[in-house]
């Protein structure tokens, strides 16, 4: 007798009867149950030298709230938040109530799903099959979780964009900006949309997304309405360095803006620039000669390696060369700056990496974003992927750039070698 070798294959949705997953979620339910207990606990622990009238504790337990369920990403998980009695809610200072940080009020879907949602829209999951997505990676009962859902979010994305868009920045302080456009192709629009995006690094050596806005190609206009929209907001200081690529718009709103900003060329923009001017059967080897140029351990190396490659390839590819020479100051200012943080400030692929999904989602739709959406879409990607940006390396060292400690290849100038 033959065995069937035909293998099952469950539905979309239909992992309800899974017994990993049921033990999954019974297993969430009681760590859940848990953690909110220990809230309870805490918090009763914390008001214990309260009491009322008669001499009883002020803060006791009082039951359980109905239970509900929560969406997460291993499908709908019941839970019961307990309630807290405050017996004198009278008294001064008003009354003392409880609110878990763990299972908030109203909540129902829990953080990972919330991520999960623009990040299946950014991908390319289309509103109209995000019901069959959904079932199949939270189970058939997934409330609220229907095709409406994107359009609800996107609006609330956008009022989140809009509040950020309003935040004071008085109290900070930034160290380097990367700056860039980055170009969508939204709806039927002849004119590509280009987003201008500002990342910066703080005097903690952490990263963080400054400005975005929806600006005219790369215009002077859009990027000085840009800076002094934040310097209005209260960044009086400008960073110390700024790095780019060779976008005039940028660089003169940015020297009238903040004057005092010392200016970086991109390495990644430029080496393309200057490649595309030369036949492709050179271009392997020319890339590994300006590769000589910023990756030289010092300055005076980097200006050899330079004039190597003007001696190389002027004379036949002088268009190329040309746009090397143009930029030979700014392309080298990081030599200026602590060797630690060069890996870092010799581009903006901080913004270029980031933006690789959005791009991917207009390509896959076809340009059906409209501009609205495209910018809440990029807000809602960066404020996701900022969780993960790396620190700079020797954080320590950018309170000596603020003062002013000046650097040559890298290395602080101490009195002594003075």
């Amino acid at each position: 007798m033959k065995e069937d070798t035909v293998v099952g294959l469950r539905q979309p949705g239909s992992f309800s009867d899974d017994p990993l997953t049921e033990v999954l979620r019974a297993g969430a339910r009681q760590l859940l149950g848990q953690a909110i207990e220990s809230e309870v606990a805490a918090h009763i622990e914390a008001h214990a030298d309260l009491t009322d009238a008669e001499g009883r504790r002020r803060i006791v337990r009082h039951g359980y709230m109905p239970e509900r369920e929560v969406q997460t990403g291993i499908g709908a998980v019941q839970v019961k938040a307990p309630r807290v009695r405050d017996r004198v809610p009278q008294a001064a200072g008003g009354r003392i109530g409880f609110t878990s940080s763990i299972l908030p009020p109203y909540l129902r879907r829990s953080k990972s799903v919330e991520e999960l949602l623009p990040w299946l829209y950014l991908k390319g999951i289309s509103s109209g099959d995000f019901c069959e997505t959904l079932a199949a990676l939270l189970g058939p009962d997934a409330p609220g979780l229907a095709a409406s859902t994107i359009g609800r979010l996107k609006a609330v994305w956008w009022d989140e964009y809009k509040a950020w868009q309003k935040r004071d920045l008085s109290a900070r302080r930034y160290v380097y900006f990367w700056a860039d456009g980055v170009y969508f192709s939204p709806r039927m629009d002849h004119d590509k949309q280009c987003v201008l995006v500002i990342i910066a690094a703080d005097a903690m050596g952490n990263k963080d997304i400054v400005g975005m806005v929806d600006g005219y190609r790369e215009s002077a206009q859009s990027w000085r309405e840009l800076l002094l929209d934040l310097k209005r907001r209260g960044l009086q200081a400008g960073p110390e360095l700024a790095v780019g690529d060779g976008a005039l718009g940028f660089w003169k709103a940015l020297r009238e803006v903040y004057g005092e900003t010392r200016e970086q060329r991109c390495w990644v923009h430029k080496t393309g620039n200057v490649l595309n001017q030369m036949p492709k059967s050179l271009q392997a080897k020319a890339k590994g000669h300006l590769h000589d140029i910023w990756m030289a351990e010092t300055k005076a190396a980097a200006e050899q390696a330079f004039d190597f490659f003007i001696t190389a390839y002027g004379v036949k590819y002088h268009k190329a060369t040309e746009r090397l020479v143009k930029d030979r100051e700014r392309l080298l200012t990081f030599y200026d700056f602590p060797a630690e943080h060069w890996k870092h400030i010799r581009t903006t692929n901080p913004i270029e990496s980031t933006f690789a999904t959005v791009r991917l989602r207009t390509v896959k739709t076809k340009g059906c974003l409209s501009r609205k959406t495209a910018l809440a879409m990029a807000f809602k990607l960066i404020l996701s992927a900022r969780r993960k940006w790396r620190k700079l390396d020797a954080s320590n060292q950018l309170a000596q750039v603020i003062e002013g400690v000046l650097f040559k290849d890298g290395i602080k100038i101490t009195k002594h070698a003075a």
